[in-house]
């Protein structure tokens, strides 16, 4: 029996999503036919490709050793759509950029309504995740990232530093002792991740000023915001996002300013796919600029305070 690359694709999705379910939401047809088209495949290779459990499917030794097939099968099929089709001047089909919360509520929507307006034909899609993302099961095309990857098949290329400050609303600071020190942040309360949610050391901020302790906590920048934005206490900042929370002001600015880099991290096998060159570029390139102008702004609104 031969192997046709459209079972390899759905054997690629079940891999991906470790269900029969989820490889059939994100290839649209129902389970019982996923199910079908692996098991045909399964009986062309005479051996299991996966092991069914109470956490899912998960790929046997063979399916392991066919998955690094699938997948150079996979781009060789994404290389003959862009030599056969050509590069054109708009973009199209689909992309998944996976992003922490902060880039991905502050930066990309900005980025991307840019892409879109100028692609047309082109389906973005943003991933918010407070974790680290799974390139080679596909969570996403790539991924921005706030630390180098230590092991796996990836292209790395850093995209930018930015900054964080402390802050706090001003109603905050009118109602509480006033803050001239980092030791008077002890009589304040304090906002910031939930320490064991924490999924990537650049995110411990708190710990490199010595704070002993968190009053209110959260495993997302966005809803910390909103609690500095209600009055909640003082924590940090991006620079960027600050210009989206006119109700806060900068706490200790000259004393406490921390730098962090943001990273574009891709499967190494995709840099040879020109589309998606294009649009990884374009999603750098703008990520840079909207960094810079947001601080620039927030310089601004600081030397008038």
């Amino acid at each position: 029996m031969s192997i046709h690359w459209d079972d390899m694709r759905i054997f690629l999705a079940v891999a991906r999503a470790e269900s029969l379910s989820g490889a059939g939401r994100a290839l649209k047809l129902d389970a019982a036919t996923v199910g079908r088209r692996v098991s045909r495949l399964e009986e062309a290779l005479g051996a299991p490709l996966f092991a069914k459990s109470p956490q899912g499917y998960a790929l046997t030794d063979a399916g392991q050793r066919f998955l690094v097939h699938a997948e150079r099968a996979e781009q060789a099929v994404l290389l003959a759509r862009e030599e056969i089709g050509g590069q054109t001047e708009q973009l199209s089909g689909q992309v998944r950029i996976g992003a922490p919360d902060g880039s991905a509520n502050y930066l990309l929507p900005q980025v991307c309504a840019r892409i879109a307006a100028e692609n047309p034909a082109l389906e973005i899609q943003i991933v918010a995740l407070a974790r680290v993302f799974n390139l080679s099961k596909r969570e996403a095309d790539f991924a921005v990232a706030l630390s180098q990857p230590a092991t796996g098949r990836l292209s790395v290329q850093k995209i930018t530093d930015y900054h964080l400050h402390l802050a706090a609303s001003q109603g905050y600071l009118e109602k509480r002792p006033a803050i001239k020190r980092l030791a008077d942040l002890g009589e304040h309360q304090i906002v910031g991740y939930i320490p064991d949610m924490i999924f990537d050391k650049q995110l411990d901020y708190l710990h490199e000023i010595g704070a002993q302790h968190i009053n209110v906590a959260s495993n997302s920048v966005s809803v910390q915001i909103n609690l500095l934005r209600q009055g909640a206490g003082v924590g940090f900042v991006h620079d960027f996002a600050m210009p989206f929370a006119p109700e806060l002001r900068l706490v200790l600015p000259d004393a406490v300013r921390l730098r962090r880099s943001f990273y574009l991290i891709r499967h190494q096998d995709d840099r040879k796919v020109e589309r998606l060159n294009r649009i990884a570029d374009l999603v750098f390139r703008g990520i840079r600029k909207e960094v810079t102008r947001l601080e620039a702004a927030l310089d601004t609104k600081g030397a008038e305070r």
